[in-house]
């Protein structure tokens, strides 16, 4: 598909992935939509971008998603591309006494999941309206080997990888195109409290995907997720170990 002249929502856009992702974007002669929960940031990140609108929104909370989906149709009819960006991460170890797994496993699933399905659903019609389209699903590397320290987190983008697969094959004879990005580690805020200073910058997943979206690469490994994905085709049991190498350090550290 044509990659300006776009009208581009991002959610999850005043930092990291997002923001660098909405920059590239709004650089290349698309309008972007940015949306995130704390408005200050999201504001001092409009600043930093051109051609943008910024829209205070959780996507994790139905009345929010309903009153964005009844802004974008009203103001912004040509939407032809949402980037699911929004994540949240918590890190526990499910071997602990009073870990909260399960209040810790739904809000992961909630935000990086359950409001990807629901999103996509109430913004298909405006997609589909247009002459072309497209939805990029953000997961991760855990969607293949999971880590044991953000492991609802893992939990959450694998069904996320899964239903992006879904969606793919389900549109694929329609005007909307369905993309993956994939990244591994990443230095953001998000990451910062599992060694994320480690991580690729979030302008090179950004670029990555640019790059991939320009040539229709519908899964896009960055970075050293391409090296997982090699080794869980060939042996998941092994991908596993690989992503968990430092575990008796980390468990140390706990």
């Amino acid at each position: 598909m044509k990659t300006t002249q776009n009208t581009i929502l991002v959610t999850g856009g005043s930092a990291g992935i997002g923001f660098e992702t909405a920059k590239l974007l709004s650089e290349k002669g698309n309008h972007v939509i940015i949306i995130g929960r704390d408005n200050d940031r999201l504001q001092q990140a409009s600043l930093k971008l051109k051609n943008v609108t910024a829209i205070v929104s959780d996507v994790s909370k139905a009345e929010d998603v309903i009153n964005l989906v009844e802004r974008l149709t009203n103001d912004f009819p040509q939407l032809n591309m949402i980037i699911n960006n929004a994540g949240r991460a918590i890190i526990y170890n499910l071997a602990e006494t009073n870990a909260s797994a399960f209040e810790k496993a739904q809000d992961e699933m909630m935000t990086n999941y359950f409001s990807v399905v629901r999103l996509n659903e109430l913004l298909l019609p405006q997609l589909k309206k247009q002459k072309e389209a497209a939805i990029v699903n953000v997961s991760s590397v855990v969607a293949f080997a999971p880590g044991i320290t953000l492991p609802t987190y893992a939990a959450s983008k694998a069904a996320l990888h899964s239903y992006t697969q879904s969606l793919r094959v389900t549109l694929e004879d329609s005007n909307i195109k369905v993309f993956e990005l994939m990244p591994p580690l990443v230095n953001t805020e998000l990451s910062k409290d599992i060694g994320g200073v480690n991580g690729i910058p979030p302008l090179q997943v950004a670029e990555e995907f640019i790059h991939a979206w320009e040539k229709d690469e519908y899964e896009i490994h960055v970075g050293g997720t391409a090296q997982v994905y090699k080794l869980f085709l060939s042996s998941p049991e092994a991908a596993v170990k690989m992503m968990n190498a430092n575990r008796e350090k980390w468990a140390e550290n706990k």
